[in-house]
């Protein structure tokens, strides 16, 4: 029987490019009010919860997180230019 039965089409959901930030905050509040009142259940959420979870599995990043120091490339050059120096003037004899 699916071959005579019609399809429903799918639910138009609009999704908004642009976000209003003051209704966002006005959002905020109204949630936050009626949350003290008991009307909404308390957040649970807790955005602190989530930090870091992205970079433990990603291996790139969770190696990027577990180096403690790394040298920034005009750092590294200069060094390399003291030490070229400084062998040039080992092997030329003259200190």
């Amino acid at each position: 029987m699916g071959m005579f039965q019609t399809r429903e089409p799918r639910k138009y959901r609009r999704i908004s490019m642009y976000t209003s930030e003051r209704k966002d905050r006005l959002d905020k509040i109204v949630r936050d009010v009626k949350r003290e009142m008991g009307e909404l259940p308390a957040d649970d959420i807790d955005p602190d919860r989530f930090k870091g979870k992205f970079s433990k599995f990603t291996p790139h990043a969770h190696r990027a997180s577990q180096r403690e120091h790394r040298l920034s490339w005009p750092l590294a050059l200069m060094i390399i230019l003291v030490l070229a120096l400084i062998w040039r003037y080992i092997i030329m004899g003259r200190l």
